[in-house]
């Protein structure tokens, strides 16, 4: 093999603190190209998606009105709970946006902003940790737009292998947390992330 004609295997990947795909797995003989597909493609574009699933995507559009509209209206509620609390710096949705962001918010999105939204704890990375661990409805997950209510630490997981500042850059702050705001009855995602907010302020 001559290294200089595969870059991506031998020279060193960022995206994994540096490993030299060549040099990491040659232990497991030379598989340094079908792992480094898996891993990173994997991560990055995701698998092929089946017949099945194709089947079940086509029957969930049925629906799809009516669930992002409880989807936005319950985003919105935890939006307006969240602004009121002590533990949080900062909420992240279009309703928050003002000038010309919340106006073209305003304008394609008329129906309502959907149930993703951001917030940043005043506690930084170990309140992101701890309120993510304190969550017993909500899942810890990396998807959005699933009928449950999900959320996500980035700096602890998705961002991890980023520096601080790589992190910042990407918009990604040590206490910033991401929900997917699902179709739960509203009380019992506020009473979920109430009691998680306690903990996280330690």
């Amino acid at each position: 093999a001559i290294p200089e004609r595969q870059p991506q295997l031998n020279t060193p990947d960022k995206s994994y603190h540096g490993a030299v795909w060549t040099e990491a797995v040659k232990p497991l003989g030379p598989i340094a190209y079908i792992l480094r597909a898996r891993v990173i493609l994997l991560r990055d574009l995701g698998p092929a998606l089946s017949p099945f699933n194709a089947f079940q995507t086509l029957q969930g559009l049925e629906t799809l009105p009516l669930r992002i509209a409880r989807h936005s209206e319950n985003a919105q509620k935890v939006v307006d709970f969240l602004s009121t609390r002590f533990e949080v710096d900062k909420v992240i949705h279009p309703s928050k946006q003002d000038g010309i962001a919340r106006q073209r918010a305003d304008k394609y999105l008329p129906r309502g902003f959907g149930g993703l939204l951001g917030f940043e704890l005043k506690g930084g990375l170990e309140a992101g940790k701890r309120f993510i661990d304190s969550l017993q409805l909500l899942y810890h997950v990396a998807n959005i737009g699933d009928a449950r209510s999900l959320a996500i630490h980035p700096a602890s997981t998705t961002h991890s292998q980023l520096s601080v500042e790589d992190q910042i850059a990407s918009g990604v702050s040590q206490g910033y947390v991401r929900l997917s705001i699902g179709l739960e009855h509203i009380d019992d995602i506020i009473a979920d992330i109430t009691q998680a907010l306690e903990k996280s302020a330690g």
